[in-house]
């Protein structure tokens, strides 16, 4: 079973006819029948009955009308998705980090869906590492991270520039160095998390070990734990923004390289999509107004 032989059964049924169906599909009677009655002996079931000069589908018929129309859909579908020329349409892959998805994303986003209602997005978070493995391996369309892209079947493009900045409770003194932390405690992601490891070289490049480490799944407990003293950690200073008790933290600003980092949307250099650089266009826009704010 094929999909030009559900084309021609379809039409069939459509057209109430094989005359009339090879008409339409501008092919000969002789033609038709014999797609009909290959897909007949393929599936193991008639299709149609003669009734007088009339075909008339069978059950088994109209139950594989119904998934025949379904498959020639979503087919078309497919081509659609695969035409740059196209409009988007289908399902958008996109990984991002936690900071990214909470922060930067909502706007962004729902331009995208006033703009491409064909398009449905499935969102996943995850470290930047595991975000542009899933991309080369097709399991993402794309991915926002903030990470150098070193491999050279990815595309990337700048789209965010984030300042980050170390928080601690708001009864801490000025920060300069790790030596002026009153105890080396860090709160951070899981491993391979950007930030965590930029602190960890912090820590290191100012000869202070990392007392502990206690791993969180969000910013918002994070920044609870900080506000109560358990330690401090290193973020983007929008993710602060939303955080309701904000008067119970003290921000530090660090000197370079560790203040400033860039957001990067990648996906395969070999695998141009509609929908890709449709949000592409979006962020990039959205970059630009940033800046000259």
């Amino acid at each position: 079973m094929d999909l030009s032989d559900l084309h021609v059964f379809r039409t069939v049924v459509e057209a109430g006819g094989i005359t009339a169906a090879a008409g339409r599909l501008h092919r000969v009677q002789s033609n038709v029948t014999a797609r009909i009655r290959k897909l007949e002996d393929d599936l193991g079931t008639p299709l149609f009955v003669r009734a007088g000069k009339r075909l008339q589908i069978t059950p088994a018929g109209r139950t594989l009308l119904d998934y025949a129309r379904r498959l020639l859909a979503l087919a078309d579908e497919a081509r659609a998705a695969l035409n740059d020329n196209a409009p988007p349409r289908g399902i958008l892959r996109l990984g991002t980090m936690e900071s990214t998805a909470g922060v930067r994303l909502p706007a962004p986003l729902a331009e995208y869906h006033r703009r491409h209602p064909a398009v449905r997005v499935e969102l996943h978070t995850g470290s930047p590492r595991d975000l542009m493995a899933m991309v080369l391996a097709g399991e993402s369309d794309a991915a926002l991270v903030a990470r150098r892209v070193c491999d050279a079947r990815l595309a990337a493009l700048a789209v965010f520039d984030e300042e980050l900045v170390l928080v601690t409770a708001a009864d801490h003194p000025p920060v300069r160095r790790p030596a002026d932390l009153r105890e080396g405690s860090m709160l951070a992601f899981h491993p391979g998390c950007p930030h965590r490891e930029r602190l960890e070289r912090w820590f290191g490049q100012g000869g202070r070990e990392i007392a502990r480490t206690v791993e969180l799944a969000s910013y918002h407990v994070m920044l609870g734990c900080v506000a109560a003293g358990m330690g401090v950690a290193l973020m983007p200073r929008s993710v602060l923004a939303g955080f309701v008790d904000r008067d119970r933290l003290r921000e530090h600003r660090l000197a370079p390289p560790f203040r400033q980092v860039k957001t990067l949307l990648v996906w395969r250099q070999d695998q141009p999509q509609a929908k890709v650089a449709a949000l592409a266009q979006i962020l990039r826009r959205g970059a630009a107004k940033l800046r000259t704010a």
